[in-house]
Protein backbone atom coordinates (compact mmCIF):
# COMPACT_ATOMS: atom_id res chain seq x y z
CA UNK A 1 0.00 0.00 0.00
CA UNK A 2 1.09 3.53 -0.66
CA UNK A 3 1.88 5.78 2.24
CA UNK A 4 0.64 9.28 3.05
CA UNK A 5 3.48 11.54 2.49
CA UNK A 6 3.44 10.44 -1.58
CA UNK A 7 1.98 12.01 -4.61
CA UNK A 8 0.87 8.49 -5.61
CA UNK A 9 -1.33 8.51 -2.13
CA UNK A 10 -3.25 11.91 -3.18
CA UNK A 11 -3.93 10.66 -6.73
CA UNK A 12 -4.82 6.71 -5.76
CA UNK A 13 -7.27 8.48 -3.07
CA UNK A 14 -8.11 11.35 -4.51
CA UNK A 15 -6.94 13.12 -1.30
CA UNK A 16 -5.55 16.83 -0.99
CA UNK A 17 -2.18 16.68 -2.34
CA UNK A 18 -0.81 19.29 -0.02
CA UNK A 19 -2.14 17.53 3.34
CA UNK A 20 -3.88 14.12 1.93
CA UNK A 21 -7.13 14.34 4.18
CA UNK A 22 -9.45 16.21 2.50
CA UNK A 23 -11.58 15.11 -0.47
CA UNK A 24 -10.13 16.43 -4.04
CA UNK A 25 -13.36 16.07 -5.95
CA UNK A 26 -17.04 16.72 -5.44
CA UNK A 27 -17.94 13.03 -6.29
CA UNK A 28 -16.76 10.05 -8.27
CA UNK A 29 -16.16 9.62 -11.85
CA UNK A 30 -18.58 8.56 -13.50
CA UNK A 31 -21.04 10.90 -11.18
CA UNK A 32 -22.31 13.03 -14.65
CA UNK A 33 -24.01 15.79 -12.89
CA UNK A 34 -20.77 16.55 -11.01
CA UNK A 35 -17.98 15.10 -13.23
CA UNK A 36 -14.38 16.16 -13.00
CA UNK A 37 -15.48 18.64 -10.65
CA UNK A 38 -13.12 19.80 -7.94
CA UNK A 39 -13.86 21.49 -4.50
CA UNK A 40 -12.36 25.47 -4.32
CA UNK A 41 -10.50 24.59 -1.34
CA UNK A 42 -9.28 21.72 0.79
CA UNK A 43 -12.23 20.88 3.30
CA UNK A 44 -8.97 19.69 5.66
CA UNK A 45 -6.30 22.23 5.16
CA UNK A 46 -8.12 25.28 2.89
CA UNK A 47 -5.34 24.78 0.56
CA UNK A 48 -6.87 26.79 -3.18
CA UNK A 49 -6.81 23.84 -6.01
CA UNK A 50 -6.80 26.17 -8.25
CA UNK A 51 -3.51 28.38 -8.99
CA UNK A 52 -4.86 30.37 -11.45
CA UNK A 53 -7.61 30.18 -14.22
CA UNK A 54 -7.57 27.48 -16.64
CA UNK A 55 -5.28 25.82 -14.53
CA UNK A 56 -6.56 22.48 -15.50
CA UNK A 57 -6.34 23.20 -18.68
CA UNK A 58 -2.66 21.62 -18.81
CA UNK A 59 -3.82 18.03 -17.45
CA UNK A 60 -4.89 17.93 -20.58
CA UNK A 61 -1.27 16.81 -21.74
CA UNK A 62 -1.52 14.25 -19.23
CA UNK A 63 -5.28 12.94 -20.86
CA UNK A 64 -3.23 12.58 -23.77
CA UNK A 65 -0.32 10.62 -22.00
CA UNK A 66 -2.77 8.55 -20.53
CA UNK A 67 -4.95 7.45 -23.31
CA UNK A 68 -0.80 6.82 -25.45
CA UNK A 69 0.16 4.49 -22.82
CA UNK A 70 -3.46 2.42 -23.14
CA UNK A 71 -2.92 2.31 -26.81
CA UNK A 72 0.59 1.11 -26.28
CA UNK A 73 0.07 -1.30 -23.88
CA UNK A 74 -3.15 -2.71 -25.79
CA UNK A 75 -0.76 -2.84 -29.16
CA UNK A 76 2.19 -4.17 -27.79
CA UNK A 77 0.39 -7.34 -25.95
CA UNK A 78 -1.05 -8.40 -29.52
CA UNK A 79 2.61 -8.19 -30.48
CA UNK A 80 3.70 -9.61 -27.71
CA UNK A 81 1.48 -12.35 -27.57
CA UNK A 82 1.05 -12.51 -31.32
CA UNK A 83 -2.84 -12.14 -31.50
CA UNK A 84 -4.32 -12.63 -34.93
CA UNK A 85 -6.59 -9.40 -35.13
CA UNK A 86 -7.44 -7.02 -37.94
CA UNK A 87 -6.08 -3.27 -37.34
CA UNK A 88 -9.88 -2.36 -37.53
CA UNK A 89 -11.15 -4.24 -34.26
CA UNK A 90 -8.10 -3.80 -32.31
CA UNK A 91 -9.04 0.17 -33.26
CA UNK A 92 -12.78 -0.40 -32.15
CA UNK A 93 -11.51 -2.48 -28.79
CA UNK A 94 -9.01 0.39 -27.80
CA UNK A 95 -11.46 3.29 -28.79
CA UNK A 96 -14.05 1.45 -26.80
CA UNK A 97 -11.78 1.03 -24.16
CA UNK A 98 -10.72 4.74 -24.27
CA UNK A 99 -14.50 6.24 -24.63
CA UNK A 100 -15.32 4.11 -21.19
CA UNK A 101 -12.78 4.93 -18.98
CA UNK A 102 -12.71 8.87 -20.58
CA UNK A 103 -14.66 9.58 -17.57
CA UNK A 104 -11.98 8.28 -14.96
CA UNK A 105 -9.31 9.29 -17.35
CA UNK A 106 -10.93 12.99 -17.18
CA UNK A 107 -10.61 12.57 -13.26
CA UNK A 108 -7.36 11.05 -12.85
CA UNK A 109 -5.53 13.50 -15.04
CA UNK A 110 -6.82 16.23 -12.74
CA UNK A 111 -5.40 14.62 -9.79
CA UNK A 112 -2.13 14.10 -11.20
CA UNK A 113 -2.15 17.47 -12.65
CA UNK A 114 -2.48 18.90 -9.00
CA UNK A 115 -0.22 16.80 -7.79
CA UNK A 116 2.64 18.10 -10.07
CA UNK A 117 2.29 21.73 -8.92
CA UNK A 118 1.11 21.10 -4.56
CA UNK A 119 3.89 19.21 -2.25
CA UNK A 120 2.71 17.47 0.89
CA UNK A 121 3.13 19.59 4.30
CA UNK A 122 3.27 17.55 7.56
CA UNK A 123 1.06 19.48 9.88
CA UNK A 124 2.30 21.23 12.90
Amino acid sequence: MVSKGSKLYSIFNNKCPECHEGDFFLSKPYHFATIGEVHDNCPSCGLKYSKEPGFYYGAMYITYSLGTAIFLTFWLATVALNIDITVFNLFLIIASVLLLGSPYLYHLSKIIWANLFFNFKLKK
